[in-house]
């Protein structure tokens, strides 16, 4: 983060403010790169000006990278492995977050767990925000006595030379139903939404409202009851452990996504490994890295999410401006009031 205070520079695409319907083109630029590029060689006569990285770290896309690609140097693989590149996704959500707002919705995370300590209560919507936007929640919890634990289990693992992984979870607000479909397998939105959070760099699960908690009760006990509310016209539910999503369609509720990060792989005393070129058994690679990635990760999660629902959206509404894609929501809403 002393390296990374990123800014985007919107290169095309918008004018005035406003976006005209050609590629959006975002630039952020990576600040590290010359600290490799520019290291010696490692071997005499290697081409490549920048140190080799030849002992794969486990857990990391280092080794199965290489073997894919053929290469004897992992640098190649873990520059597009590394989650730097997620940068860009929150850029480009930012974008998708402005078009849900548009129409009444928007998209929230915060931490739930750091290793084994975990928030053991539901959160506000107004809770979370307050979280998003304060500076001195570094790890994004929404209750202080439980982020003060998890503050201290961060210090315990990074004096240990270890990391850490944890929960994080986001919430979708204002979603109408219909988004998505149970017609086919490839259409259901969340499985998409499994997709985009799964596709985070050391995410290993994805829940969808109490999924796991679900997998081990009955179904009298896990279905939210259905009723109808004749002052606004819609119906609603007892509960939210489907997490706003049925059948592969977002049923009106919150849409609810978790997503469990495992301890990322770079560790500053590393484990045991294989040198790529001799087979030799050595030390883990060390890159400059975070101890524990939750809070970041949440906010990636919140652009994968918005990314997932903006596109689900123009799916459903379509549109080629703004006031159309408006027109076919509106015309909607008369159509869920008259059912």
């Amino acid at each position: 983060m002393k390296i990374e205070r990123d800014t985007a520079h919107i290169l095309s695409g918008v004018r005035h403010g406003i976006t005209i319907g050609s590629p959006i083109a975002v630039l952020l630029e990576n600040k590290d790169w010359k600290n490799w590029q520019e290291s010696l060689p490692v071997e005499e006569g290697d081409p490549a000006k920048h140190k080799r990285v030849a002992s794969p770290r486990p857990g990391h896309a280092d080794l199965a990278g290489a073997l894919k690609y053929n290469f004897t140097d992992a640098r190649y693989v873990l520059e597009r492995a590394s989650a730097r590149e997620t940068a860009a996704r929150v850029a480009a959500g930012a974008f998708a977050k402005l078009f849900l707002r548009e129409f009444g919705a928007a998209v929230l995370s915060h931490t739930i767990g750091v290793g084994h300590i975990r928030l053991e209560r539901a959160a506000t919507w107004q809770e979370i925000s307050a979280a998003s936007d304060n500076l001195d929640s570094p790890l994004r919890c929404v209750d202080g006595a439980t982020e003060s634990r998890m503050k201290a289990e961060v210090d315990r693992v990074l004096k240990e030379g270890d990391s850490v992984g944890g929960v994080f979870e986001i919430i979708a607000r204002g979603i109408p139903p219909g988004l998505g479909s149970h017609a086919q397998w490839d259409e259901k939105l969340d499985a998409k939404l499994a997709r985009a959070v799964m596709s985070i760099q050391a995410v290993k699960a994805v829940e969808i409202g109490t999924g796991i908690e679900n997998a081990g009760s009955y179904g009298s006990e896990v279905q939210d009851e259905i009723s109808y509310d004749r002052g606004s016209k819609r119906f609603g539910r007892s509960s939210n452990r489907a997490g706003g999503i049925e059948g592969g369609i977002s049923n009106g509720g919150d849409i609810i996504v978790r997503g469990y990060l495992k301890p990322i792989s770079t560790l500053r005393r590393p484990l045991q490994t294989a040198d790529l070129k001799t087979k030799e058994t050595v030390k883990a690679a060390y890159e400059r890295s975070d101890v524990c990635v939750v809070p970041a990760a949440g906010v990636i999660g919140e652009s994968m999410v918005s990314l997932e629902l903006a596109r689900a959206f123009l799916d459903k509404f379509g549109g080629d401006s703004m006031q159309e894609t408006r027109r076919n929501f509106d015309g909607y809403q008369k159509q869920l009031d008259d059912f």
